[in-house]
């Protein structure tokens, strides 16, 4: 079993991959197999495993989930209630409601078992910079 948290600096609305970072970690730990837990520990920001190869997928996912779930001072958003941390806040948790915070990836010969053009994000939803912390477990 080995554990590790990383820290992921967001400078905004996007999607932040860290699977490089990932991967430098399981070499680290020496296990060859397993199922790693990931754990993202705040309540506007979610994890995803999406396609690395083309930027425009990260582009048009946030483009629909801020079409999607627009900033508070939106007349369509005009019902929200907690609105005191800022119009980014309460569509933040939101979209973290609508998307994972934890993922589970299986480790084979040392490596995540992703698909060709998988990568893994940290998808920050809050507009301020921001330093997220996810938990990582392999077991």
């Amino acid at each position: 079993m080995a554990q590790h948290e990383f820290v992921i600096r967001t400078r905004g609305p996007g999607l932040y991959e860290f699977t490089d970072e990932l991967r430098s970690w399981l070499r680290t730990t020496g296990m060859e197999s397993g199922l790693l837990t990931l754990f993202v520990r705040h309540t506007s920001c979610s994890l995803l495993v999406q396609e690395n190869a083309d930027p425009d997928v990260q582009t048009d996912l946030q483009a629909f989930f801020s079409r999607l779930v627009p900033p508070s001072d939106h007349p369509s958003m005009a019902y929200l209630r907690h609105t005191y941390e800022g119009p980014d806040d309460m569509p933040a948790h939101i979209k973290a409601a609508m998307m994972p915070v934890s993922l589970s990836i299986p480790v084979s010969a040392g490596d995540l078992l992703l698909g060709t053009w998988q990568g893994v994000y940290l998808f920050e939803h809050r507009s301020a910079v921001h330093h997220r912390r996810v938990a990582a477990h392999l077991a």
